[in-house]
C-alpha cells in the first residue's frame, strides 16, 4: 500500500510517500480502506514542530478521514466488513471528562490516515452517515466535534440567542452550521469582505468584515445586545473584540490561544473588570461526542463546505494550499 509519513518536522519536505506492506488487522481490529482524508490546523503544527504534544518519530499523519472495513479480526463486534467508518480524534477517550490516560491522538502518537488503508483498533471509529460523500465523511473527526463541543460541551446555547464566529476555517463554517441547527442567530467575523455574501448564504444572520470595521466588538455588541457564545477560533488578534461583543454574563470557547509567531492571548482588564463572562477550554471531543454529532449531522442531512480537493499523490500542495491561509472551509485529499 502507498502511505505518508513524517519522516522529519520543520518543512513539508518531512512528508514523504513509501510503498508499505499490507497489514492485516489482528484481535479487535479492523483494516479501512482510506477513501478520503482531510487537514486541520493542528496538522500543520505537527508538521511544522509546534504543536502542544509530541508526536512519535515516523507517524502517518491526519486525523480525519473516512472509508470502508475491508477486513476485521477476531473479536470484532461493533463493524462488518463494508461498514462506512471515520476514526475519533482521540482514540482511547470514550466518554466522559479527558485525562492524561486518553491522551493519544491519530496522527500524532497514533497512526492516521493519510496511507491507502488504516488499521485501527475497533474501538478507534464509528460509524458514518450514509448521505455523505466520501470527501464529506472526511472532514468532521476534529473540526466538526470541535465546533459541536464548543456549542454542546457546558450549557447548549438556546433558540434565538446569538453565537458568533470568527473567519472561515473549518471549526468556524462548523460552528455556524450547528449553531443555525439550535436555532441560534448567527454574526460572523471574517478579514476579507468578499466571503460575507458566502457567510450569508450559510445562514449567516450577521457578517462583519474586520478590515472594513476594525471595532467589530463593539459593533456587534450594539447589533445584537452582546453575543450570547463566541466560538473564539482567531486567538490573540481577536480575542479582545469578542469579549467586547459578549453580554454581561456571555461565553467565549477559546479555541486559540497563540498565533504563528507565538503571540499569547491577553485579556484586557478595562473590559474584563465590567464583565462576567466565563471563559473556557476543550480538546475537540470524545468518540460518544462524535456520534452524537454524526446523528445530528444525519439527521438535519448537513453538508460540510469544501474548500478544494486534491488528489492523493498531491498531499504535500494540499499542506501548502492549507497552510497559506485564505481557505474557505476544508481541505480534502482523496484516497489512493
Amino acid at each position: 500500500m502507498r502511505t505518508y509519513r513524517l519522516e522529519e518536522f520543520g518543512d513539508i519536505g518531512g512528508l514523504v510517500m513509501r510503498k508499505e506492506a499490507l497489514p492485516k488487522p489482528g484481535a479487535n481490529q479492523i483494516l479501512v480502506r482510506v477513501r478520503a482524508a482531510s487537514l486541520n490546523r493542528r496538522d500543520t503544527m505537527i508538521l511544522n514542530g509546534t504543536y502542544p504534544l509530541a508526536p512519535r518519530a515516523g507517524i502517518v499523519p491526519l486525523s480525519d478521514g473516512a472509508g470502508e472495513v475491508v477486513a476485521a479480526g477476531d473479536g470484532v463486534t461493533r463493524f462488518a466488513v463494508g461498514d462506512r467508518v471515520t476514526g475519533s480524534y482521540f482514540a482511547r477517550w470514550i466518554d466522559g471528562r479527558i485525562h492524561p490516560g486518553v491522551i493519544d491522538q491519530l496522527g500524532c502518537t497514533l497512526d492516521g490516515v493519510l496511507s491507502e488503508y488504516a488499521l485501527l483498533d475497533e474501538q478507534w471509529a464509528v460509524r458514518l452517515p450514509d448521505h455523505l460523500s466520501w470527501q464529506e465523511a472526511a472532514t468532521f473527526t476534529c473540526a466538526g466535534l470541535t465546533a459541536w463541543s464548543a456549542l454542546t460541551h457546558a450549557e447548549i446555547p438556546k433558540p434565538g440567542q446569538w453565537v458568533l464566529t470568527i473567519g472561515s476555517g473549518g471549526v468556524a463554517l462548523f460552528a455556524l452550521q450547528f449553531a443555525k441547527l439550535m436555532g441560534c442567530r448567527v454574526a460572523a467575523v471574517t478579514s476579507r469582505a468578499e466571503k460575507t455574501d458566502r457567510l450569508r448564504a450559510l445562514g449567516a444572520d450577521l457578517v462583519v468584515a474586520a478590515a472594513e470595521t476594525p471595532e467589530w466588538g463593539m459593533k456587534l455588541r450594539e447589533a445584537t445586545g452582546g453575543i450570547d457564545l463566541v466560538v473564539e477560533t482567531g486567538g490573540p488578534a481577536t480575542f479582545a473584540h469578542s469579549l467586547i461583543a459578549s453580554t454581561l454574563h456571555g461565553r467565549i470557547v477559546l479555541l486559540t490561544v497563540q498565533d504563528q509567531n507565538g503571540k499569547s492571548v491577553e485579556i484586557p482588564g478595562a473590559v474584563y473588570q465590567r464583565s462576567l463572562v466565563t471563559i473556557s477550554r476543550l480538546f475537540v471531543g470524545s468518540r460518544n461526542g462524535l456520534e452524537a454529532m454524526l446523528a445530528a449531522v444525519a439527521t438535519h442531512r448537513l453538508k460540510p463546505v469544501i474548500d478544494k480537493v486534491f488528489p492523493f499523490a498531491e498531499a504535500r500542495e494540499a499542506y501548502r494550499h492549507f497552510q497559506q491561509g485564505d481557505v474557505f472551509g476544508k481541505v480534502v485529499i482523496e484516497g489512493a
